[in-house]
C-alpha cells in the first residue's frame, strides 16, 4: 500500500503547527503505540504530536488521515502498511536519518503504550525490536558508494516495514479486537 501522505507537505504542516517531532518519528510512535495492545486513538496521538492536541487545523486533519491510513493498513494484516518517510528525491543521509527517527519513535510509542521490553521479548518480534534499536543509529557509509548505500537503505526500510507488521501481528493477542474509538468502519 502506497503511503497516501506526502512527507514534505506533512512536514510543513507540522512545522506550522509547532509539532513536537518530525513526521517520521511521529509515525513510528503511532505504529509502536498501535502495536502495544492498548486502545490508542487519533486524539491520543495528536495530544503527543501537537502542542494543542489538534485544533481542527490543516495539520490536525492531515495527521488524522495518517492515523486512519496507518490503522487500516496494519489491521488488514496483508503487509500493506508503509513507513512515513521522505521520498527518494531527498538525499540519502536525510532518508537514513528519518529511518532512524522512525525506529526511535516506534520504540517510544511501544514503550509508552505499555508494550513489552524489547530486551525481554522472545522470538522473532524480540529480535526485530532489538534490531530497530540498532537501526536508530542508521547512517550512510561513505565507503559503500551511493548505489550500495541506496540498496542498503531500501533493504532496511523493507525490513523495518515488515518487522513492524510482524510485531503488530505477534502482539495481536494482547491487543485483542480493540479498535480505537474514533476510527469508523467503512
Amino acid at each position: 500500500m502506497e503511503q497516501s501522505h506526502d512527507y514534505a507537505d506533512l512536514q510543513r504542516l507540522m512545522v506550522d503547527a509547532h509539532a513536537m517531532s518530525e513526521p517520521a518519528e511521529a509515525h513510528g510512535a503511532l505504529v509502536g503505540a498501535l502495536c502495544a495492545g492498548v486502545p490508542y486513538s487519533a486524539d491520543d496521538w495528536l495530544n503527543e504530536v501537537l502542542p494543542d492536541g489538534g485544533s481542527g487545523g490543516a495539520a490536525d486533519r492531515a495527521l488524522r488521515a495518517v492515523y486512519d491510513t496507518t490503522w487500516r493498513a496494519l489491521s488488514a494484516g496483508q503487509f500493506e502498511f508503509s513507513l512515513l518517510l521522505p521520498d527518494d528525491a531527498q538525499d540519502l543521509e536525510a532518508r537514513a536519518e528519518s529511518l532512524g527517527q522512525w525506529c526511535t519513535g516506534f520504540l517510544y510509542g511501544l514503550g509508552t503504550a505499555g508494550g513489552p521490553d524489547p530486551e525481554k521479548m522472545p522470538g522473532d518480534a524480540g529480535e526485530i525490536l532489538r534490531d530497530l534499536a540498532q537501526i536508530t543509529r542508521a547512517g550512510v557509509d561513505l565507503g559503500d558508494g551511493l548505489e550500495g548505500n541506496q540498496t542498503a537503505l531500501e533493504e532496511l526500510i523493507e525490513y523495518v516495514r515488515m518487522g513492524a507488521q510482524l510485531v503488530y501481528e505477534e502482539l495481536g493477542e494482547k491487543r485483542g479486537a480493540a479498535r480505537p474509538p474514533d476510527v469508523a468502519l467503512h
